[in-house]
């Protein structure tokens, strides 16, 4: 196709006026590819130049363990690939996975239109699926800060090392509003009041930049949409029984944040409103988030997420129909794309789905390709390579850290710990770097033990104190000592496996090492690593002092140099903490008595 279509299609679509001085039109190529013109032109070039198989590729986002070869992407014509949490190239290393996005790449553009791949992962605490990334405390730990400002630090710091290893999109943040702790992504969440989740969402702002094709830069993604975090019963993938009028109240607002902030794509959410999947909720995605609200980005599947609207394995034409009708814009579809495609090709010619919805997911998917620079700059900016796990980032972490301990109890002063007194540690996750990292690190749901490099919480206490003992379940303690840390709490999970609708207690583990320190009568602290409050009102009365330290990540000495007092807690409550898991739901306002309340958080009062 010649230049002169290109111009006549670029300039009816937008209705521009072309003159010899419009710097805009000039060169001899495709309008889409050049850089000059404006971005709606561009895009109207090239959609006016694609097949409709073309145009079904771009709406296609597979796993990269699904497809065979980066052939694949050549041949399916892909818009877009993902590394889900459990899928990292081997050996696991940044430049292993710049070397993988860049292949991919290369066979994106070796399609006839030349149409560069956008790659997704769950960056959800810093670049958690790369080993040797900067992991920074999760979100619950942060709305814990009161601090926007350090999360949009924390944004910028995760964008850099994200594109370091070539990767244009980042699934995060999380703006859900947990309102019952039962729910296995409570970490994921800033809080229980949209408020909180408002003002975090500067880490978009982090993410994205000031203009998405800046160097260091990531489209960021608000999810999941909408109302995830107020199932019955906490139950993930599960159903949101409230009124319009609580709907927008509660969990509405964050994403209205995340809209006037530029947020480049919406992820929907598996669960349903008053039994309604939300990935067929045509009301509240066409007309609530794309006309109410004005969002102009794409909006995303969540994995597998059309296979779910019928509660059946496999999905079904009519699954198809219903999502890409409801104005879901990308379909992550890990493995079976190929019949995906076949399934809507066959939708669109039946007149089931209209050529007018396949064209608007195309303008929105290839406006911000061109919004990243992708089609200028389509391989790995390596320059950043440099930034993961930098001495910059683990002090930021360390930073974050710091301000998202909260002391909870502080009887007769057992903290600030004193640096010459003899302390002894126990506790399964006072060593332990995946305990204090929890899910969505190195592994969709996380696991126990040595799985990233950094400081265990362990390793900062003896950094502070040359007088510490440690056994993990508390044996040889004795009176000798001034005082005991207990760090205990949950072992790593992630959505489902994570949800608890039974107990929220400490483990028999826990339960035993604590028996112990009790036992001795040395005055125990105890530090909970935990992605939500526990149900821990029959025990606490035993303990001399209490934070709560969340999931920290990689910096485990931002727990000490609280613990020390090298810097006072300042966290507060994020979550109303239940006296009892029968309690739950529990939030802020609704009358009923805490152990401790929303924004609950001490201070040392004292000097040392």
């Amino acid at each position: 196709m010649g230049l002169g279509r290109g111009l006549a299609i670029g300039t009816l679509a937008v209705g521009l006026l072309v003159t010899s001085e419009t710097p805009a039109l000039a060169g001899n190529g495709p309008a889409y590819k050049d850089s000059w013109r404006p971005v709606k032109v561009r895009v109207a070039d090239l959609l006016g130049r694609m097949s409709l198989d073309d145009k079904l590729g771009q709406m296609m986002q597979a796993e990269r363990l699904g497809v065979k070869s980066p052939a694949d992407v050549t041949t399916g014509r892909l818009g877009s690939l993902l590394s889900g949490g459990s899928s990292q190239p081997t050996p696991n290393t940044p430049v292993t996975w710049a070397d993988m996005y860049d292949g991919f790449q290369k066979a994106a553009l070796a399609t006839p239109l030349g149409i560069p791949l956008v790659y997704g992962v769950d960056a959800v605490h810093g670049h958690n699926g790369v080993y040797g990334a900067t992991v920074f405390p999760h979100n619950i730990g942060l709305g814990a800060s009161r601090d926007p400002r350090l999360v949009q630090k924390i944004g910028r710091a995760t964008a850099e090392e994200v594109s370091g290893t070539g990767i244009d999109w980042d699934f995060a943040p999380c703006l859900c509003v947990a309102r019952n702790d039962r729910w296995g992504r409570t970490y994921e969440s800033f809080g229980e009041v949209p408020q909180l989740a408002t003002e975090m969402s500067t880490v978009i702002t982090g993410l994205q930049g000031t203009r998405l094709d800046q160097p260091g830069s990531v489209m960021a993604t608000a999810k999941h949409y909408v109302g995830d975090g107020g199932t019955t019963g906490g139950v993930n993938e599960g159903n949101t029984e409230i009124s319009e009028q609580e709907l927008r109240a509660v969990h509405l607002p964050p994403f209205k944040a995340a809209v006037d902030r530029g947020v480049g794509s919406v992820m929907i959410s598996y669960s349903s409103w008053n039994g309604v999947k939300m990935h067929a909720g045509s009301y509240l995605i066409n007309d609530v988030l794309k006309k109410e609200l004005g969002f102009k980005g794409i909006v995303v599947s969540d994995y597998n997420g059309v296979d779910k609207i019928d509660g059946k394995t496999g999905f079904t034409p009519e699954e198809v129909e219903a999502s890409i009708n409801a104005g879901i814009d990308m379909v992550m579809v890990p493995y079976n794309w190929q019949t995906f495609i076949d399934t809507l090709r066959t939708l669109v010619q039946q007149g089931r789905v209209p050529l007018s919805r396949i064209d608007d997911a195309n303008r929105r998917i290839l406006t911000k390709k061109f919004e990243l620079g992708l089609f200028e700059h389509p391989l790995t900016d390596r320059r950043f390579l440099k930034t993961i796990g930098s001495k910059d980032h683990r002090d930021l972490a360390l930073q974050a850290v710091r301000e998202s301990q909260v002391l909870l109890k502080n009887d007769h002063h057992v903290l600030p710990l004193l640096k010459h007194g003899k302390i002894f540690v126990a506790g399964k996750n006072a060593d332990d770097m995946g305990n204090q990292s929890g899910g969505w690190t190195v592994g969709w749901q996380g696991t126990s033990g040595p799985v990233i490099p950094g400081t265990t919480i362990l390793q900062g206490i003896r950094s502070s104190s040359s007088k510490v003992t440690y056994a993990k379940d508390g044996t040889g303690i004795d009176q000798s000592y001034d005082v005991a840390v207990a760090v205990v709490g949950e072992t790593p999970y992630a959505e489902t496996k994570g949800d608890r609708p039974q107990g929220m207690g400490l483990d028999d583990t826990d339960l035993a090492t604590l028996q112990k320190l009790k036992d001795s009568g040395v005055p125990t602290v105890v530090v909970l690593v935990s992605g939500r409050p526990l149900d821990i009102a029959a025990q606490v009365g035993d303990w001399a002092g209490l934070v709560e330290s969340w999931l920290p990540g990689s910096e485990g000495a931002g727990v000490a140099d609280v613990l020390f007092g090298d810097y006072n807690p300042t966290g507060k409550l994020p979550v109303t903490w239940m006296r009892s898991a029968g309690q739950q739901p529990i939030n802020v306002g609704d009358g009923r008595p805490a152990l401790f309340p929303f924004g609950y958080g001490l201070h040392y009062s004292r000097h040392w």
